[in-house]
């Protein structure tokens, strides 16, 4: 079992941000996968898989974050979460 680490920069593009939906909607994706998940504002990280940890950053539209996955799984995990970021969370 090998331990990879991998990184990817988002930006949330959604009007509301990173409200409760989407937040529910990461971290459930997040607990899907066989790595730690960290979300990143600034200096600010937190649990990826925890809800009230992701609400906590506080990010609006046109903020960057940092996704950081370390695990089996961070590849597909980084790949997936971004791009769930991406799409806006379908809003």
């Amino acid at each position: 079992m090998s331990s990879d680490i991998q990184t990817k920069s988002v930006t949330i593009s959604n009007e509301e941000g990173l409200h409760a939906r989407p937040a529910s909607l990461f971290a459930r994706m997040a607990n899907q996968f066989n790595a730690q998940i960290m979300v990143s504002r600034g200096d600010e990280s937190v649990d990826g898989k925890s809800i009230l940890s992701i609400l906590t950053l506080g990010a609006t539209q046109g903020v960057q974050l940092i996704i950081r996955a370390e695990g089996a799984d961070a590849d597909v995990a980084v790949q997936q979460l971004s791009q769930l970021v991406e799409s806006g969370f379908d809003e």
